[in-house]
């Protein structure tokens, strides 16, 4: 008996909605929880857009870039890290849940990088997403 690929692979798109999606949900109730303690604040037009341009900066991240999407903004932040730090980037979500691994090809396969390279390329995905996303913002 064999396996059709395209049902193999629409059966891993859909798996990994679904992770997608319940990621989503979990920071969703955790905000809503958190929102009920906060209090009415006051602030100003360009702090409420700062915050703006940080939530869609952390929902590209930890979705998007994750992710197989064709989006462009996306493609161009990979991209530019990319040619930034001169190798190709693999990120990923294990299935157990756990946080995004970040990996660089290796004469052995994928390879994961150690604690301080992984803060440092967050660190510059962070500051290419806010730029790109207050770029891109009316």
């Amino acid at each position: 008996m064999t396996i059709n690929p395209v049902l193999v692979k629409k059966v891993l798109n859909t798996y990994d909605r679904h992770l997608v999606n319940g990621r989503r949900l979990a920071r969703l109730s955790r905000y809503l929880r958190g929102a009920e303690a906060l209090e009415q604040d006051t602030t100003s037009r360009e702090s409420k857009r700062r915050k703006l341009v940080e939530r869609v900066a952390r929902e590209i991240i930890e979705n998007l870039i994750t992710s197989d999407s064709r989006n462009p903004m996306v493609d161009e932040i990979k991209e530019a890290l990319s040619q930034e730090l001169n190798t190709e980037l693999i990120f990923h979500y294990p299935p157990s849940g756990e946080e995004m691994k970040i990996m660089v090809p290796g004469p052995h396969g994928p390879e994961e990088l150690g604690p301080e390279q992984r803060e440092k390329v967050l660190g510059k995905l962070w500051q290419m997403t806010l730029n790109k996303v207050n770029s891109t913002m009316l």
